[in-house]
């Protein structure tokens, strides 16, 4: 009798341990945690702190393309429309941080306020979660610092939404506000994207066709419409890795694990209910 009793023990026991250490496994190896998110590196892209382009674009078609983590510097003059271009992946936060370096103080004499816009593939303005999109600087200001951190980027949303998509982001830094005696003074202009992976939380099920890059579309058609198609570029400011667009996801870890957490629960459960199965000193077929 006390055999079949150690036996049940022995396994509830077992399986409990499994089911501790199953819970440990998922709370402290998901990506989506916060040791894993707010890591030194967790901002940082493939070329770090490389040196970047020293020019920007005048328009979305003249962007100047950069790497995630790359910084971009121009020098321009006040008045002037400046246009960088980056790429941003599905589960990543972008930030988007910028310095202007004003015009010494001799040659300005009254204030001015800057602002930086984020735009995606569709060229549609993406909203600030967070940050100084906008700042006004002093007459006696040198420099002035603006960010903008967006939505995290979904890989599908609705054709109504207005939500952060796979593609290229554009950044367009110009001044709003500015008296026009003080248009044309010299400055300096410095960029730097960075993105946050987020992990699973934000996923969705459902991926785009194709990122939105410049010239998809027309490189789309054309590999549809024959072998006489020129060879597919890559897009501006594409991920070191490609796009990943859904691809994988730390959705899959969660489902896995909460299916073998399911099972173990089940039959640990069972092992709890089944009783000790028929007395000895009962008969059979009673």
């Amino acid at each position: 009798m006390r055999t079949p009793i150690r036996r049940a023990r022995g396994v509830r026991r077992a399986l409990t341990g499994a089911l501790l250490a199953g819970l440990t496994l998922l709370t402290t190896a998901s990506p989506a945690s916060p040791a894993f998110a707010d890591g030194p590196s967790a901002g940082a892209g493939p070329s770090g702190d490389s040196a970047g382009p020293t020019e920007a674009g005048t328009t979305f078609r003249t962007a100047t393309a950069l790497a995630q983590g790359q910084t971009g510097t121009a020098q321009a003059s006040t008045g002037d429309y400046l246009y960088w271009v980056f790429p941003a992946d599905a589960g990543q936060r972008p930030t988007v941080e910028a310095t202007v370096k004003l015009p010494e103080n001799a040659a300005r004499r009254s204030a001015s306020t800057w602002q930086i816009d984020v735009y995606d593939g569709l060229r549609r303005r993406q909203a600030c979660a967070y940050g100084h999109q906008t700042r006004k600087a002093g007459a006696e200001a040198t420099t002035v610092e603006l960010s903008c951190v967006l939505r995290p980027v979904r890989a599908w949303s609705k054709p109504w939404a207005n939500d952060p998509l796979p593609g290229s982001y554009y950044v367009r830094l110009t001044v709003v506000d500015l008296p026009a005696d003080q248009l044309g003074l010299p400055i300096g202009a410095e960029v730097r994207p960075t993105v946050r992976e987020v992990g699973g939380a934000h996923d969705v099920d459902g991926t785009l066709s194709e990122p939105l890059v410049p010239g998809v579309s027309v490189a789309s058609a054309g590999d549809g419409a024959g072998a006489s198609a020129a060879p597919r570029t890559v897009a501006a400011g594409e991920p070191e890795d490609g796009w990943a667009s859904g691809r994988w996801t730390d959705r899959w870890l969660w489902t896995v694990g909460g299916g073998v957490l399911a099972a173990l629960a089940a039959v640990f459960g069972y092992s709890l209910t089944r009783g000790r199965g028929r007395p000895s000193h009962v008969p059979p077929g009673v």
